[in-house]
């Protein structure tokens, strides 16, 4: 297991234009894509997509599925605003988990990933138990349909993660590995959490960043090799953990400086698949 070759992606939104999105993949050289993918997507413009995706070679890994309201991506307003964790909007965005899980199964996409939010460390907590209530929910749609249910990591603690999926009790459900998060909102050093749960990794986002220095806000993420991920430890110690996925690239700006970047990002990552 541990002498498999692993697949390179890249982190793609579609928003207006799935098809640039998904001709600039296949550009830039790489089997897999996750797809950033609008909640008011349909089934139908779906399957379009995914025909895009067929013509241009490219093999979609995960619905990256974004949720109704605005998320705020900070240390204060950020536990009222992203996933699952927040009561005003937990029931919308159950059901946009759901569509996106209707979505993936017509593809034929393996998962749907999204973060779940600042779940609460104290399981005793209502807004953990209501939570895992809404995880259920989703995962009853996704074990009807066959679709994996990833976790993105960065607001949550890796033993808050372990013992959600211990809760919810899917065998679906997985982790979508965001190293450069865990640093990012001071969670985790990502390689020691694979001791925690790096069985359940089944998609990561190759992406770089810090540890946070400011109370409020978390640090901005940063191209491969310019952060505090040390992927030639990192990579090793997934496939031994049994990871076999795709190293998705992610790199969260726009324009050409973006394409640069994913591009060293390769020749980074390349020697360690």
């Amino acid at each position: 297991m541990a002498d498999e070759k692993l697949k390179l992606g890249v982190m793609m939104q579609l928003r207006d234009d799935p098809e640039g999105a998904l001709r600039k993949v296949a550009e830039i050289g790489v089997p897999t894509a996750q797809l950033g993918w609008p909640q008011s997507m349909t089934v139908e413009q779906g399957l379009e997509v995914k025909a895009i995706a067929d013509d241009h070679g490219v093999e979609i890994t995960t619905l990256w599925a974004s949720l109704p309201g605005l998320p705020v991506w900070d240390f204060i307003e950020g536990p009222t605003s992203i996933g699952l964790v927040p009561e005003a909007w937990r029931a919308q965005r159950v059901q946009a988990l759901e569509q996106a899980a209707r979505c993936a199964a017509e593809m034929s996409v393996q998962s749907i990933t999204t973060h779940c939010g600042f779940i609460p460390e104290h399981p005793g907590d209502p807004l953990y138990q209501g939570t895992v209530v809404a995880l259920k929910q989703v995962m009853a749609t996704c074990d009807r349909l066959g679709v994996e249910f990833w976790f993105e990591t960065g607001q949550e603690t890796p033993i808050t993660l372990l013992r959600t999926i211990q809760d919810v009790g899917s065998e679906n459900m997985g982790i979508n590995l965001d190293p450069a998060n865990l640093l990012m909102y001071g969670k985790a050093n990502p390689v020691d959490a694979l001791d925690t749960f790096g069985e359940w990794v089944r998609g990561v986002h190759a992406k770089d960043g810090e540890y946070p220095t400011d109370g409020n806000s978390l640090r901005k993420e940063k191209p491969l090799g310019e952060g505090k991920v040390n992927f030639p430890v990192l990579v090793p110690k997934l496939k031994e953990c049994g990871f076999t996925g795709a190293l998705t690239i992610e790199r969260e700006i726009s324009g050409d400086k973006q394409i640069a970047d994913i591009k060293k990002g390769i020749e980074l990552l390349t020697p360690l698949l």
